[in-house]
């Protein structure tokens, strides 16, 4: 199953949207019990970290390894390479085996939850972002703007 090389940008923009709506929802709706200053800047710490250093590193590496495919149709798996499934796989595995073993406090799961969802929401919508200007790149529209010396 073979799609063109910026629908790959949009397949992980629906896979890491999808993942991270459902990570920051977890961690919402374990917050009300735990809704201070201090979690509240935790959760931000978090997401901090996660974006800046994982997941903005991530959308920029693959985005620029989607781009610079030579092809135009690709198998639709190849929107991340081997690295990036294993890193998913190791995260899903991770959280679930937290949040299952119960050695994670609810705290815990409200706070991290919170800002390693909304940091993988927005690493979905910069690959989003990124699929949008690739379309707009390749149309004829933006083409004729050029030509016209716009």
């Amino acid at each position: 199953m073979k799609v063109k090389r910026n629908t790959l940008l949009l397949l992980a923009c629906l896979v890491w949207s999808a993942a991270g709506f459902n990570i920051l929802r977890i961690g919402l709706m374990a917050y009300p019990p735990y809704l201070t200053v201090v979690n509240y800047l935790l959760s931000v710490l978090v997401f901090v970290v996660f974006q800046r250093f994982i997941f903005g590193k991530l959308v920029k590496k693959h985005t620029a390894r989607i781009i610079s495919y030579l092809e135009e149709r690709h198998f639709f798996l190849k929107f991340f390479d081997g690295k990036a499934f294993a890193i998913m796989a190791v995260m899903m595995t991770g959280g679930i085996g937290l949040r299952v073993s119960g050695l994670a406090p609810e705290r815990f799961i409200a706070v991290f939850y919170t800002g390693l969802g909304a940091a993988l929401l927005l690493a979905g919508l910069l690959f989003g972002r990124n699929f949008g200007k690739a379309v707009f790149a390749a149309s004829p529209a933006k083409n004729n703007m050029e030509q016209k010396g716009e």
